[in-house]
């Protein structure tokens, strides 16, 4: 396995590939003076150490266990890994590093340009190499996916000609931030749901609280896991890999579940075909009412029924027909009629109101066009704050990460105000097109989060590439409220680990979490490279679940077996049978699945697509249905549960 990156991702991935699969890695890295950041060190704990020396001091003696989480990678031993530097991943580094005859390679640098092309250069090198690619632009990456692919399989044409056996010369393209996002999102939102939609199929998981007595837990679908004993707690500990009894229990049985009194739960509540993508959203034109203001229209109106007032005098003066009196009377109000030298005295005062109305009328236009003209300026600029927001979510950083959580945030419906030092940032488009309030300035700077209605906020998330302005960002805000739900992204474990005992002990009432993008990404982009189809992930307190699509074809442990034997507790569970792939019953219009001795398990479906039409996946099927080959099943797996199920021999528990 070949592994190729400028940040924390490639060497998380590398440690999970060595770590959870047992296979020998080789590492691509840039030089020393040009990494983005190193992964073990912790570099920001001596900047920072001024920002956490205040709370330190007045919070050791409170503080309790619990751990953070870092964005760099598990430093497990490098026994199998081979660590090579170079700038770039050109032909030269590609071939001494030895893609020719790597199974995979994994191209996870921060800039897309160089990972299509150094993935176009390793197809040519290797036809038959596993690719998985990191990409942050999804459409060229579906292109891109499309197109590495059918060159892999006119090489393989040809190669199948000489008589060389099949390979899985797969491409894969991935993007850490739209891993991340859903759970980043779910974290600073209490009840929000956990999605993986991915390939027109999404399976949603939710966090439950513990039933008060009297009360009967709804399982959903099935329960995923157990949360750790003190994950109700708000100065509780996220559960970690090594929390014991105490933490996560990972695709726990029916006993355990029972057995299991005072735990929240993380339940399965929908498996079922998403449909096509939507389309995005694209800014139009304003509503006809946005574009004026209410005293403007009030204006308006105003004159109107003066306009109509005249012109009702001047036909009970003049005896004339309504149609014409209003005619005349709009002569006048333009003032292009005729002086009333000759007419009786009340027509010429009619004369004299109506031109008075019609100076009124001049500066009104006026306004109107210049408020017009402001609405439509102002459309596609960035928007600030209301005054009277409230109960919002504060986001900082519009980089990757954050562009993407903003999107996520919006689609629930979510308010949000950014906050971005730079105005060339990634995600101010997006912020623009989307209208949300944006507060340009460097979060460290007095005023700036008091800009943001922080005082007013629900949540802040901080979200930026810099351990400091994150923590300042945290610090500052529990300064100006102290029960106010943070989430920070922290890079170096160790520090995050101090961090975060010392902001849970220095406010007890308050959530804290912190997440890493890469510990989320790394597990769905190591599946990638074993050659199955991950789905996605998403995180339990500090542990991963993993949702995978495969055929029971070439297991051992699901082949032949019913779901009750094929389930291992603390590894993977069948959550799913996609009728699509696999034969339905004669007669039963893909309600009903063939069972292994020739018997219908009468399941249902589980769901509809946006067309309306049956989903194709049942959920609900019987613990005798037995597995098929030609089966393709949704599966949850941990970690060490989909290596082993791959025929991997990992380092450690199962239940990782």
């Amino acid at each position: 396995m070949v592994v190729c990156g400028d940040d924390g991702l490639a060497h998380r991935l590398a440690a999970e590939l060595r770590g959870v699969y047992g296979e020998q890695v080789t590492l691509v890295v840039p030089p020393s003076g040009l990494r983005v950041r190193a992964p073990v060190v912790g570099r920001a704990r001596a900047a920072s150490a001024a920002l956490l020396d205040r709370f330190v001091n007045a919070t050791v003696n409170r503080g309790g266990g619990g751990t953070g989480v870092g964005d760099n990678g598990g430093s497990d031993g490098m026994s199998d890994e081979r660590l090579v530097e170079a700038a770039e991943p050109t032909d030269a580094v590609l071939v001494e590093v030895g893609v020719a005859r790597a199974a995979a390679l994994a191209l996870v640098y921060d800039d897309d340009e160089t990972n299509i092309r150094a993935a176009l250069n390793a197809r040519r090198i290797n036809p038959r190499i596993r690719l998985v690619l990191r990409l942050y632009n999804r459409r060229l990456g579906r292109h891109i996916e499309e197109l590495l692919d059918q060159a892999a399989e006119l090489s393989d044409g040809d190669t199948q000609g000489r008589g060389y056996p099949r390979a899985d010369t797969s491409t894969t393209v991935l993007s850490d931030a739209d891993t991340a996002a859903p759970a980043l999102v779910a974290t600073a939102l209490v009840g929000t749901s956990k999605i993986v939609d991915t390939d027109g199929l999404m399976l949603r998981a939710v966090e439950r609280h513990p039933p008060r007595p009297g009360e009967v837990a709804d399982p959903g679908l099935c329960t995923l896991a157990l949360l750790s004993a003190t994950s109700n707690d708000p100065a509780g500990s996220d559960g970690s890999e090594d929390s014991g009894d105490q933490g996560p229990q990972m695709l726990p049985d029916a006993a355990a579940v029972a057995a299991a009194t005072g735990r929240g739960t993380m339940v399965l509540e929908q498996v079922s075909y998403s449909g096509p993508p939507l389309s995005a959203v694209r800014a139009g034109v304003p509503p006809f009412a946005s574009l004026f203001s209410q005293r403007l229209r009030w204006s308006l109106a105003g004159l109107a029924a003066a306009v109509v007032a005249l012109a009702v005098v001047l036909t009970l003066v003049t005896e004339d027909h309504p149609l014409h009196a209003t005619y005349v009377t709009l002569l006048d109000l333009f003032a292009i009629n005729d002086p009333a030298h000759n007419d009786s005295m009340g027509r010429q005062i009619l004369q004299l109101l109506s031109a008075l109305v019609g100076l009124l009328l001049l500066p009104v236009m006026l306004a109107a066009v210049l408020e017009a003209l402001g609405t439509f300026r102002t459309v596609s600029a960035l928007r600030k704050p209301p005054r009277g927001l409230s109960r919002h979510v504060v986001l900082l950083g519009l980089g990757k990460i954050g562009t993407r959580v903003l999107t996520r945030l919006r689609e629930l419906h979510i308010p949000v105000v950014c906050v971005e030092a730079d105005p060339e940032a990634r995600g101010m488009a997006t912020a623009r097109r989307l209208g949300v309030p944006v507060v340009l300035g460097d979060v460290m700077q007095e005023g700036v989060l008091e800009a943001a209605k922080i005082h007013r906020a629900d949540a802040l998330l901080a979200l930026t590439s810099v351990d400091t302005t994150n923590l300042e960002a945290v610090l500052y805000g529990r300064a100006l409220r102290a029960d106010l739900r943070v989430v920070l992204r922290l890079y170096d474990d160790e520090f995050a680990t101090a961090v975060y005992r010392t902001l849970r002990a220095a406010h007890p009432d308050a959530v804290t979490r912190s997440r890493s993008v890469s510990h989320l990404a790394a597990p769905a982009f190591a599946g990638a490279m074993m050659g199955r189809q991950i789905l996605g992930a998403i995180p339990v307190e500090r542990r991963v679940l993993l949702f995978a699509a495969l055929t029971v074809g070439g297991h051992p442990q699901l082949e032949g077996k019913t779901l009750g034997e094929a389930f291992r507790a603390g590894a993977w569970r069948v959550l799913a049978l996609d009728t699509a792939a696999t034969r339905a019953a004669p007669g039963a219009n893909g309600s009903g699945i063939w069972n292994g001795s020739g018997n219908a398990a009468g399941t249902g479906t589980g769901g509809v697509t946006a067309a309306g039409e049956p989903s194709g996946l049942v959920w609900d099927l019987p613990d005798t249905y037995v597995l098929r080959n030609e089966d393709r099943v949704v599966l949850g797996a941990t970690r060490r549960g989909l290596a082993e199920l791959l025929g991997r021999r990992g380092r450690g528990r199962p239940g990782r």
